[in-house]
């Protein structure tokens, strides 16, 4: 099949071909669509006027930088869904849950249950009547306090983040967990880019990106893994336009045709609009296959290394490789060994394609590279991270204007979360920091990632679970497992805005808390408060609501956490929870008074318009790593082949539709792709199909490959023909996460391996 045209699928119901770019008048459509559906084109219109701006509220989407506010409209068409649906005037009420029982509510869709809006009054799980049934604040948080105080260790319980917490929030989560005795804080950074925390470390000393926004406008050259920025950062598009517009290559590597890294046409461009023009993205579109990535970066830096010897030397940076970093040999050593045959095999890519981008990026004086799940969520996928980053430091490419790493992060502050503490694994400096300040000893032993804790909760050594917001169970790999995981627990405390499938995995008891929106007016007994964010280039501004709460029995997150604190610890505990949720500048005092390097004038600082960026020591080319110097680290092998040397076993990547954030489900249409009103489909190659006598349009199953029982299968899906590597297919999630094995992981950080789970497809029903 040609990599440049699509199969037809026009006799498939609800799959038809998409011409039109991504962005453009079908946007402004479907924003329109959004605010009527959830009822909120008042609110939901105003607020998105006041999203990501100085006064306003950032963005409860993605975690995409903010310019400097030179626009009236700094909101994407996801970004609007995110805010309608938040600021819908549909609402869960007690009538709701009086109506249906915990187990009727179960047959609902993912969808469904988001869709009854938003919650009003605290609830607790009435086992009697299989329904959840209201409860006072007092009582829902004595319920907490007693069963933490109830646990003969410490270890037992589990505090899970949500990557939308506020950094305030997410301080004192921690200080409860910590001053409670446990480091168990699986958070969604485990399911996400815990490989980039993990890998980027070794190599450059932060586990975080280091450009700018600015940077763009500088970079002569963009290249781009593994992301699909017009359904999961849109806000990014404008940046990719403006590059691609003014002359800047821009490279994709992607096993799937994205169309908004072909063409994009901006809403705020009245030209484009009126013109019904677009702009294309991509100079080049490789589409390597899945898990590819680490065998076409060596392909990539292997032929770098033999252009640079052709010429004499000028082609790498040789003057910042002697200063700045160390282990190039070995990596040049190593490199030298591997054959094309095999790079080309693991890359799913020609030796004249890898040269190609090679040469391009060789010719290139200042260049990025984005990348974003498409890269970390693999089983040495931390290793992945370090071939990237290799890449950039060949020529320099990191600590100078228009160069650098850029991490596409995905929650707009699962960043922010892990830099005041929300991790499992803290450093040394940070709990001594911690023990200073507040006078106790926190735990030292490391606690659980997301796998770990799913693992101890089946074991039922866990007994109780707190999440601080998301769809915890439905987020997590084998379903299967993780929800009779769940059911296991003594209780499980949900703080949330909106129902969801966790809430319904019943165990002892359960509490659902409902909490402020990012987009709500949050007054404390100090007034107004504003709370803070960090970006994905490490920028940290404030967030203001502005909405009428949805009930008067909200609470803030941070109020919940102090009530729950309170309750655990008791009327006599030193540390000041009433103050600290009536006032959250005092929050952020504690924050700078254990972060001083990061936070320094924290509360002058996130009142400037903008706010300021956090140090990121490699922007500077100061590196923290052990040997003082950026390091080229060899690629990682450890781990079997996930096909296992069988050829009927293909790779499945996990995807999110157009009309999805994470794992809230706004609608059924994934507009670019061309699928509407249905989620049911498997993308595969046609040749893939023909081998297994099969045709576009028949209705499929698709099994994990190596399943001991055969009962992680999704049935009755429709097979749909679609340009991507031989041997790959792809689906959206959470539908097709019952087919990630939870023991299927990144070697290092534990992140599931959603782009990369084992299958075999065969007829619905054989």
């Amino acid at each position: 099949m040609s990599k440049s045209k699509s199969p037809s699928n026009s006799k498939i119901r609800g799959v038809r071909r998409y011409e039109k770019p991504a962005g453009g008048w079908g946007s402004l459509k479907a924003v329109g669509k959004v605010l009527a559906d959830q009822q909120t084109v008042v609110e939901g219109g105003r607020g998105l006027l006041q999203a990501n701006q100085p006064e306003g509220f950032d963005c409860p989407g993605c975690a995409w930088p903010d310019p400097k506010h030179t626009s009236s409209f700094e909101f994407c068409e996801n970004g609007a869904k995110a805010v309608a649906w938040e600021a819908t005037s549909k609402r869960a009420t007690p009538d709701l849950f009086a109506a249906h029982t915990v187990a009727q509510l179960w047959t609902w869709s993912d969808h469904a249950l988001e869709d009854a809006g938003r919650l009003t009054h605290p609830m607790a799980y009435d086992r009697a009547s299989d329904r959840y049934a209201p409860i006072s604040w007092e009582d829902a948080f004595a319920r907490v306090g007693a069963a933490l105080r109830g646990l003969d260790d410490p270890n037992r319980a589990e505090f899970y983040a949500s990557g939308r917490a506020s950094n305030e929030a997410a301080f004192l989560y921690q200080l409860l967990g910590r001053k409670f005795g446990t480091n168990n804080f699986p958070d969604c950074s485990n399911m996400c880019h815990e490989p980039t925390s993990v890998g980027l470390p070794d190599s450059i000393g932060l586990g975080k990106g280091t450009v700018t926004l600015e940077d763009f406008d500088e970079a002569d050259l963009i290249l781009s893994f593994g992301h699909n920025p017009g359904t999961n950062h849109p806000r990014m598009m404008t940046t990719l336009r403006d590059a691609a517009r003014r002359g800047a290559p821009i490279l994709v590597f992607n096993p799937l045709k994205e169309r908004a890294l072909e063409r994009f046409a901006s809403p705020q461009d009245p030209v484009e609009m009126a013109t019904l023009g677009a702009t294309e993205i991509a100079s080049r579109y490789y589409q390597p296959t899945v898990g590819g990535d680490a065998a076409l970066v060596q392909g990539m830096m292997k032929a770098l290394i033999a252009l640079d010897a052709a010429a004499g030397g000028g082609v790498l940076d040789h003057g910042f490789i002697a200063e700045h970093t160390s282990g190039f040999e070995a990596l040049a050593g190593h490199l030298e060994g591997l054959t094309w045959d095999e790079l080309e095999r693991g890359s799913g890519l020609s030796r004249g394609e890898i040269e190609e981008a090679a040469a391009i990026y060789a010719a290139a004086e200042r260049t990025i590279l984005c990348y974003g799940m498409g890269l970390t969520q693999h089983r040495n996928a931390s290793s992945t991270v370090q071939q990237l980053v290799n890449l950039l430091l060949l020529k320099g490419n990191i600590g100078r204007p228009g160069a650098g790493i850029c991490p596409l992060r995905g929650h707009s502050n699962v960043q922010g979360d892990r830099t005041v503490g929300v991790w499992e694994k803290p450093s040394e400096a940070f709990l001594g920091a911690l023990e200073r300040v507040f006078a106790f000893q926190p735990p030292r032993a490391h606690g659980h990632t997301v796998v770990d804790a799913i693992a101890a909760l089946e074991r039922g050594e866990a007994k109780v679970f707190v999440g601080l917001g998301g769809n915890f169970a439905v987020a997590a790999p084998d379903p299967v497992r993780t929800f009779a995981a769940m059911q296991k627990l003594d209780l499980a405390v949900h703080i949330a805005t909106k129902l969801n499938r966790t809430h319904l995995q019943i165990g002892g008891e359960a509490l659902l808390l409902p909490c402020l929106g990012r987009t709500e007016f949050d007054e404390q007994a100090s007034g107004r408060q504003a709370v803070t964010v960090e970006d994905s280039m490490s920028m940290v501004h404030a967030s203001r609501g502005l909405n009428r709460p949805a009930s008067p029995e909200l609470k803030s997150e941070v109020a919940i956490v102090a009530g729950m604190a309170r309750a655990t610890f008791g009327p006599d505990d030193p540390v000041d929870w009433e103050g600290l949720c009536g006032d959250y500048d005092a929050v952020r005092d504690l924050i700078e008074a254990v972060l001083p390097e990061l936070f320094t004038d924290y509360n002058q600082k996130i009142r400037e318009p903008g706010g300021f960026r956090l140090p990121v020591p490699s922007s500077e080319r100061i590196w923290t790593t052990p040997s003082g110097k950026a390091n080229f680290l060899v690629a990682r092998t450890e781990g079997q082949d996930p096909r296992r040397g069988e050829a009927d076993v293909l790779l499945l990547t996990t995807l999110r539709s157009h009309d999805q954030y994470n794992t809230t489900i706004y609608g059924s249409d994934d507009r670019y792709r061309g699928v509407f009103g249905r989620r049911d489909v498997v993308f595969v190659h046609p040749d893939d199909l023909a081998a297994r006598g099969l045709s576009s349009g028949d209705p499929i199953d698709l099994a994990a490959a190596f399943d001991a029982d055969g009962s992680r299968v999704v049935r009755g899906f429709t097979a749909v023909a679609r340009d991507l590597p031989r041997g790959c297919v792809a689906a959206y999630y959470p539908e097709t996460n019952i087919l990630v094995a939870l023991d299927d992981h990144d070697q290092r950080s534990g992140t599931p391996a959603y782009k990369s789970a084992p299958v075999r497809l065969r007829p619905a029903g054989a």
